[in-house]
């Protein structure tokens, strides 16, 4: 069973006195910068650019450095920029300023599992990646909640990466729902397997190959559109509330057959050796190295695929739909 940490295990004390910089102020950046700083952390970020990010910053009235100068000041450093920038930012910004007995701390394990970023024996290298959006982190924050999280600890050259960990996620305020401590390869793998076989591939393939099916066979691609996508987010809310078991009590018993029938004859054993094969390509890092190469080369395949999904015809329909909420 999963080690689990709550409020009573972890200390902001052990982060008195001490500087995180935070790099990027994006997404999550934004969220865990203001939720540490409104739980009387000292925070400062890093960011070279004056752009949109920076002006925000400057709203939120946070406190700004370069990265090399706001590496420089702390003691603790937080990578949260996007995976495929992080080695190039951290090679050229970070590494030369670390210090022995410096916190390095991630919100997701790629570059560290895969060897992309290799930081000195000297530092601490931990994780706290909170289960949940940016938007979600800083609005449970708010609401005195927070949301679950992960911790993990690579390299605890200082003897208390762990308690490091902890004390972030509480300041975060995850430690009110709990955390679990976990590895930076099973974060890594793990993370990289749902989103790509069921929450963001292996549901968007789901849905869109059903709507062509509908149309295909001659029904209104409006009301496949409502059937196979928009009622889908009901079906996920009762599965978030109640489990798997906790959704078929709440549709109907023609459902809950079809359903239970039917399902293991579209997701059968072929699609899960697809997904083996899925997972093999993640643990050995083939898949880690193809997006490298592709961010590296600008980009083209995920160009051209967004271009083409734009054109199709769920999207289009989708549109119309969508109007008419709002």
């Amino acid at each position: 069973m999963a080690k689990m940490y709550y409020n009573k295990d972890a200390d902001l004390k052990v982060l008195k006195g001490k500087q995180v910089a935070v790099i990027g102020y994006g997404i999550q950046g934004r969220a865990q910068s203001l939720n540490l700083r409104d739980s009387g952390v000292k925070v400062v970020l890093g960011l070279n650019l004056k752009d949109e990010t920076w002006k925000r910053a400057k709203a939120d009235r946070m406190k700004i450095m370069p990265i090399p100068e706001a590496v420089k000041s702390s003691d603790i450093v937080m990578m949260l920029i996007p995976d495929e920038v992080q080695k190039k930012v951290y090679d050229a910004d970070v590494a030369p300023y670390l210090r022995e007995g410096m916190v390095l701390d991630f919100a997701h394990g790629f570059n560290i599992h895969f060897k992309r970023i290799v930081p000195p024996n000297t530092v601490d290298v931990i994780m706290v990646a909170p289960k949940g959006p940016g938007a979600l982190v800083r609005e449970t924050y708010l609401a005195g909640i927070g949301v679950p999280a992960l911790i993990a600890v690579h390299q605890d050259h200082s003897g208390k990466a762990k308690k490091y960990a902890l004390a972030i996620a509480k300041g975060l305020k995850a430690t009110t729902r709990g955390v679990i401590e976990t590895t930076f390869k099973e974060e890594t793998e793990t993370d990289l397997f749902g989103e790509q076989v069921d929450l963001c591939g292996g549901a968007s393939q789901l849905v869109k190959a059903s709507f062509d099916v509908l149309v295909d066979e001659g029904y209104q691609p409006e009301i496949a559109y409502f059937e196979v996508l928009h009622e889908l987010k009901l079906i996920i809310d009762l599965v978030q509330k109640g489990g798997i078991e906790g959704m078929w009590d709440g549709v109907s018993n023609t459902a809950e057959y079809g359903g239970r029938t039917r399902g293991p004859v579209i997701i059968d054993s072929g699609v899960k050796a697809a997904m083996v094969r899925t997972l093999r390509d993640i643990q050995s890092g083939k898949f880690a190295k193809e997006w490298v190469d592709e961010y590296e080369a600008g980009m083209p395949t995920l160009t051209k695929l967004r271009k083409d999904a734009e054109k199709s015809n769920i999207e289009v329909v989708g549109k119309k739909i969508r109007k008419m909420f709002d």
